[in-house]
């Protein structure tokens, strides 16, 4: 056999190989990092189906379809040769507790996204008033009352049972024994936590600082 042939004849197999057998074929779709979504509702969305060429496989399009999923934030699809799918999900983490008006509460990350649905507010999910929980997707109301959770001091945090943010730059806590402190923005967070650890031990029941070069008490 002459060398074009030849190489013809290789180039025919490996094309066999990958497009027209069983041998590179998906066997598995492995899921990992799912705690609320099923397992069968990801593969059930991801549609790989068993046989098809892992060649064929286009992972953008699969990691577009997972992503249409409510609960998922972000997935990484990738092809383990010779025959498996791998979809690595990230799912969206609850931030606040929005009350519902049939009962129960609207558990929403920072991107006001409704993760679940819980008949009682979890201890570490502080309470967000909303009329509509609907409305809150992409809020940054929302966002700016998240960041400024996720500021916290260790010794504060577990202690905020509501928060109120009528603008991003306006957002108030109030924690279980009654003191209100106002954030403000969710920048310069270091700052506003070294006044507040400061500040805390004198008692007061409210403390301002929004800007912390001037924190105010009462």
């Amino acid at each position: 056999m002459s060398l074009p042939l030849a190489a013809l004849a290789v180039a025919g197999g490996v094309a066999w190989a990958l497009f027209g057998s069983g041998l590179l074929a998906v066997r598995y779709v492995v899921v990992t990092g799912t705690h609320l979504v099923p397992d069968s509702e990801v593969l059930a969305v991801a549609g790989v189906r068993p046989g098809t060429p892992l060649i064929r496989v286009n992972t953008a399009e699969v990691a577009a379809r997972v992503l249409r999923i409510r609960q998922v934030q972000g997935v990484e699809v990738t092809k383990s040769w010779p025959d498996r799918v791998d979809i690595a999900v990230r799912e969206r983490t609850p931030a606040l507790a929005v009350a519902v008006a049939g009962g129960g509460f609207d558990l929403i990350d920072a991107d006001g996204v409704i993760v679940r649905w819980a008949a009682t507010r979890p201890s570490r999910l502080p309470l967000y008033a909303a009329a509509d929980v609907a409305s809150l997707q992409g809020d940054p109301d929302v966002a700016a009352a998240a960041a400024v959770l996720g500021e916290l001091p260790r010794s504060i945090r577990p202690s905020v049972v509501s928060v109120t943010a009528p603008s991003p730059d306006q957002v108030t806590l109030q924690l279980a024994s009654g003191v209100t402190i106002v954030w403000g923005a969710p920048d310069d967070a270091a700052a506003k936590a070294r006044e507040l650890t400061i500040l805390m031990p004198t008692g007061a029941r409210y403390y301002d600082v929004s800007a912390p070069a001037t924190a105010v008490t009462n």
